[in-house]
This record gives structure tokens, C-alpha cells and sequence, in this order.
């Protein structure tokens, strides 16, 4: 079986994006899963994940690594988080939620897996959250909110200097009434007094809508 290497423990398996996982037996949702020899690969749809959607279009910057510490804000379920989870292995992911109906199945998926921490809170106040959080290495921004930036930036407390921001604006939570292409603007410009922008990548066909961006803190 085909099995190439993309970035640390990020596969292609017979052309199929997947995951090297850290609990081989267990899923994290319904997702499909290939065994070779002693391994489990989670495959990871592209449509169901914008970090997955951005690596098939040709991410070049993906600094999630063994041993990462990720503030994830914007976990939903956990399809995400859970394949960041194998990816950085013995790091944690600091899971942000805010929705109780998502934490009930997010907090089911950090049960099986130790390096994932459910924080059922509103990104907008990090105080309520700030002594469960360490200082991060990557803070990963997958919120459905009107002030999107503004919560980056008041997240970025958490991050180290030089640390890396992956940044998923949605146009249609910032402003339904303007063209995506103003809301990323505009997004964008609050931002470059906090963050240099490393890379920008299109999501489609998987996503509409939506920009991915990654960014260095200053």
C-alpha cells in the first residue's frame, strides 16, 4: 500500500489524506481508517476539515510537529483537534468551545485522548480560561464569529513570540452583506500590528467562503 510522508506524521495513504494515530483501535468520529503492519492511519476528509482542505491545496507551512502546544479555539466536535491530537502526539491541545452541545461529544473524544483539554468558554474572554492555558506554540482559529481578528488578537496572549497563527476567516460570520474578498481585507488589516502574514491558501473546491491564512507573531 502507498504511503508517502507529507509532514511529521501527516500521510498520504493511497492518495487519501490521513493521519498516523496515537490510539490505534479507537475512533475519534466516523471516520475510515487504514491498518499497515503495526500502524492505524485515520483518514482525515478534506471536507469536513479546513486544516485538511488547506494541506491538499498545497500548504508549505504546517509547524504542528511531536511535542506542539496548539490553542485550538473553535473546536466544534473535535474532527479537527482530534487529527492536530496524533499530530503533535506527546504536545496538548487546548480545546476552545463554546457551544454546550459541541463540548458533549468534544469532551467524549479528549476522553480517549490525554493530550486533548475540553474548555467550554467564549474565546471573547480569556480571563475565564487563562490559568488552563500554558503559553502555546500554535494557536489554530476555527471560530464562527463577528469579530474574528479582534479574538485572535486577544488570543495571542497565549502564544509565543514567533509563534504561528493559522487563521480561518469566514466572511459570511464577519458580514453576510459584503464580498468575501472585503471581509478578508479587512480582517487582514487588523491584524498587522500583531502578525506577519506567512502564507494565504484558497479552500476550494471544499470550502467557500473562507480563507485560510497563516501567520508569525511579531
Amino acid at each position: 500500500m502507498a504511503l508517502t510522508e507529507l509532514f511529521g506524521n501527516v500521510y498520504r495513504v493511497e492518495g487519501r489524506l490521513a493521519t498516523k494515530s496515537i490510539l490505534p483501535g479507537k475512533k475519534a468520529y466516523t471516520e475510515d481508517v487504514v491498518r499497515i503492519g503495526k500502524d492505524e492511519y485515520r483518514l482525515w476528509n478534506p471536507y469536513r476539515s479546513k486544516l485538511a482542505a488547506a494541506i491538499l491545496n498545497g500548504l508549505k507551512h504546517f509547524e504542528f510537529k511531536s511535542g506542539s502546544s496548539v490553542l485550538y479555539i473553535g473546536a466544534a466536535t473535535g474532527t479537527t483537534a482530534s487529527h492536530v491530537s496524533d499530530v503533535v502526539r506527546d504536545g496538548r491541545v487546548y480545546c476552545i468551545e463554546l457551544s454546550e452541545r459541541n463540548m458533549r461529544e468534544l469532551v467524549r473524544v479528549c476522553e480517549d485522548r490525554a493530550n486533548m483539554l475540553p474548555i467550554l468558554a467564549d474565546a471573547r474572554y480569556t480571563d475565564t480560561y487563562k490559568d488552563m492555558v500554558e503559553e502555546c506554540d500554535i494557536v489554530y482559529q476555527d471560530a464562527s464569529a463577528r469579530e474574528q481578528a479582534k479574538i485572535l488578537i486577544m488570543n495571542s496572549k497565549f502564544l509565543k513570540k514567533d509563534g504561528y497563527a493559522y487563521f480561518v476567516i469566514k466572511s459570511q460570520s464577519v458580514d453576510v452583506s459584503k464580498d468575501p474578498k472585503e471581509v478578508f481585507e479587512s480582517e487582514l488589516a487588523l491584524l498587522k500590528d500583531h502578525f506577519d502574514v506567512v502564507e494565504k491558501v484558497n479552500l476550494e473546491p471544499f470550502d467557500k467562503l473562507h480563507m485560510f491564512v497563516v501567520l508569525r507573531k511579531r
